[in-house]
């Protein structure tokens, strides 16, 4: 049977305070330092999660400026090429052009020199035929002076043919 002393209510006045002092002195504190490393891992997930946030933000903005970036190299590029060839062909024409000038001067000059010399040969020609028709006037017109005459002529001008 129980007996209700005073050792037992003794020892239940002192189980009471020993867990009064206990959960105020020792298992107070240890829940507010729970609570306050609690509260302190929230605060760090939640500015974690900001972060991540603004590191995404700051991903779609790098992707779209080097998309962007892309787009106008690939449109310089283009240009570029354009103005080559533009420029490629501006020069052809013009080395065209300026060879055709030239060729249409050589065939002038060409043409201007074989009209020169034509002209130089057939007032040569016309100084020898009356230079021949002098010494025929003043040798008499015999059929062997003249044939002595025309070997003279040709022997002058240069032709070697014999006459047949």
């Amino acid at each position: 049977m129980l007996k209700l002393g005073w050792d037992l209510l003794w020892t239940i006045i002192n189980l009471i305070i020993l867990y009064l002092l206990m959960k105020k002195f020792l298992i107070g504190p240890i829940t507010g330092i729970m609570e306050k490393r609690k509260n302190l891992i929230a605060q760090q997930f939640k500015d974690a999660e900001t972060v991540q946030n603004q590191a995404q933000e700051m991903k779609t903005q790098y992707e779209t400026a080097l998309s962007g970036a892309k787009e106008e190299s690939v449109q310089i590029i283009a240009d570029a090429r354009s103005d080559a060839k533009a420029l490629s062909e501006r020069t052809l024409k013009e080395a065209n052009e300026k060879a055709s000038r030239i060729l249409e001067n050589a065939r002038n000059t060409a043409e201007q020199e074989k009209q020169n010399a034509m002209s130089g040969a057939k007032c040569e020609i016309a100084d020898l035929a009356l230079e021949a028709a002098k010494k025929l006037l003043s040798q008499g017109s015999s059929k062997e002076g003249n044939s002595m005459l025309y070997d003279q002529f040709l022997a002058e001008t240069g032709d070697t043919d014999d006459r047949n």
